[in-house]
């Protein structure tokens, strides 16, 4: 239940520093020596899977293992933007089912993740690039999600600053437009999550780095931490970039390469951009946050790196995606910027499944599509463990995929292929 303060206890925390709060989750010192399961990872698919077993599946004795701080990886550090617009009917599947959990997400965990649904322009500046957007607004129509094919005076009537000057480099033709697309707050995202489970049972215990699995009989039976040794009946890794780290700790390797994606912010301006901005001709995006910061995003840096700084080449690629769409904010200056660790494998997809160790399960390889994945992940995640089998949403996600040939090629959707 939610808690209710008088104005008087109000006024009283803020005279005194804010310390009297109670504590929004519970935070062991350290974990028990043993549980149903623990999650390794304390992101938002970590903290969903742990959430969903305790509410959907009645696990209550539950760990989730956190390294650092609880969503301090990639969940701390994205561009906040929520989606389904991708092309093959497995990946509208996955990533509609997390929208509809975001839609629902504030009253499901009693808490404001902030989502704000102001739609997304993926802007086509050539003929070629309008006839891909078709294919993708077809096909997505034809998987469910919404979808709408617009011309260039649509795009204009909804953005327009955007650089329309009969000398642009990048040519307003039309766009993918999704209604529903928006953003929400990363880290509201994770504490939401991280309350919920805790009020169920679930133990997030942070500063617990693990550093190894125990296996008897071929099994997978626990981890090793920093804080010992903690005995599961299984295991779930939710680690992100750091996944074929942890995959070789277990014995095999995963087809994993882990890049930075880089975000940037802006000062604070008056309101001028009210939806989600994209660029198939340069891969930049951008939205403009409650404060007024432009939040920025562009391509990965296909240096293999776990740097979370980023570097100046990258910067200058994506701000210049940015001032060819919209040069009415050349004069902006950059508040801050950041790298996250993204996980990217062949066909840019995720790894939903059993992994060659029994008793440890995976969710990782979601590139550049994780924070707007983090409901499905998570359930989808929990699903497994709690059944040892998948859901048909998760199934063609299986490593086997890529012995099987059955990729799942989402380069362009996800936004990396430049």
């Amino acid at each position: 239940m939610m808690r209710r303060y008088s104005a008087w206890s109000l006024v009283r925390e803020g005279l005194r520093g804010h310390t009297g709060w109670p504590e929004a989750w519970r935070k062991p010192e350290r974990p028990q020596a043993a549980y149903d399961a623990v999650i390794v990872g304390g992101g938002g698919h970590g903290l969903a899977t742990a959430y969903y077993l305790a509410k959907l599946h009645g696990m209550r004795r539950v760990a989730v293992l956190e390294k650092g701080w609880l969503g301090g990886g990639n969940t701390g550090r994205n561009t906040t933007v929520v989606r389904s617009n991708y092309f093959f009917p497995e990946s509208v599947a996955l990533y509609d089912f997390a929208l509809r959990l975001y839609e629902g997400l504030s009253r499901e965990l009693n808490y404001n993740i902030m989502l704000s649904q102001r739609g997304m322009l993926m802007v086509a500046h050539s003929e070629l690039e309008m006839e891909i957007a078709a294919r993708i607004v077809n096909a997505m129509q034809i998987n469910g999600a919404d979808a709408e094919l617009f011309g260039r005076d649509q795009v204009m009537q909804k953005v327009p600053l955007l650089n329309d000057a009969p000398d642009a480099r990048f040519p307003v033709h039309g766009a993918i437009w999704q209604g529903r697309a928006g953003v929400a707050r990363h880290d509201a995202v994770a504490w939401g999550y991280a309350r919920a489970a805790s009020a169920l049972g679930v133990d997030i215990v942070e500063s617990c780095e693990v550093t190894g699995f125990l296996v008897e009989n071929g099994r997978c039976v626990g981890v090793d931490t920093s804080l010992g040794e903690v005995r599961a009946g299984a295991i779930g890794l939710a680690v992100a970039g750091h996944s074929s780290v942890l995959a070789e700790r277990a014995g095999f390797r995963l087809p994993i390469h882990s890049y930075a994606l880089q975000a940037f912010v802006s000062e604070p301006v008056k309101p001028m951009l009210d939806t989600i901005l994209f660029s198939f001709g340069t891969g930049t995006y951008l939205s403009q946050s409650d404060k007024g910061e432009l939040v920025i995003g562009g391509g990965l840096d296909r240096v293999p790196s776990y740097g979370q700084r980023g570097n100046p080449p990258v910067q200058e690629q994506v701000i210049s995606g940015l001032l060819e769409m919209l040069p009415a904010v050349g004069q902006l200056k950059l508040l801050r910027h950041w790298a996250g660790i993204v996980d990217v494998v062949p066909d840019s997809s995720p790894l939903i499944g059993p992994s060659p160790l029994p008793g440890l399960y995976l969710n990782c390889g979601w590139g550049t599509g994780g924070f707007k994945a983090i409901p499905a992940g998570g359930w989808l995640l929990a699903h497994l463990i709690a059944t040892g089998g998948h859901h048909e949403i998760s199934r063609p996600f299986d490593l086997a995929r890529f012995e099987t040939g059955r990729l799942i090629d989402e380069a362009a959707g996800a936004g990396i292929a430049h």
